[in-house]
């Protein structure tokens, strides 16, 4: 299975995205999965499969428990296909911040304030108004 169609879907995006954040339990993961989801324990266990056996999670024995964790090594292969798209985007945000420095230094010049959190006049005026 292409790497793509492994993470096409949402429910092995989000276990993925659990696992990001450090190793979980099959139960744990489970949990959250049905919880968010409304997938049977042996759903769950079907879409793990499928991470396991394309290099996106390990799994590791401790006890009775199943412990899973993230295997960066397929996303290192997406991570390589986004790169051509990168300077497509890389160059819309540094349109962008171009665009937003030159508006901040055209108030500058024209003497504005740039309205922050308790720096706004309308701020005064419903508070003391």
């Amino acid at each position: 299975m292409h790497a793509f169609d492994v993470l096409g879907d949402p429910v092995r995006r989000r276990i993925l995205e659990l696992l990001a954040g450090g190793e979980q339990t099959s139960g744990a993961i489970t949990e959250v999965i049905r919880g968010e989801f409304g997938i049977s324990q042996p759903g769950v266990s079907q879409h793990l499969k499928v991470l396991r056996e394309n290099g996106f999670a390990t799994v590791r024995a401790e006890g009775t428990r199943r412990l899973y964790a993230v295997d960066s090594r397929p996303l290192h292969e997406v991570d390589r296909w986004l790169d051509r798209f990168r300077a497509t985007w890389d160059q819309h945000l540094d349109a962008l911040a171009t665009e937003l420095a030159r508006g901040k230094r055209e108030r500058r010049l024209r003497g504005e304030r740039t309205p922050s959190p308790g720096n706004d006049p309308a701020d005064d005026e419903r508070n003391h108004g």
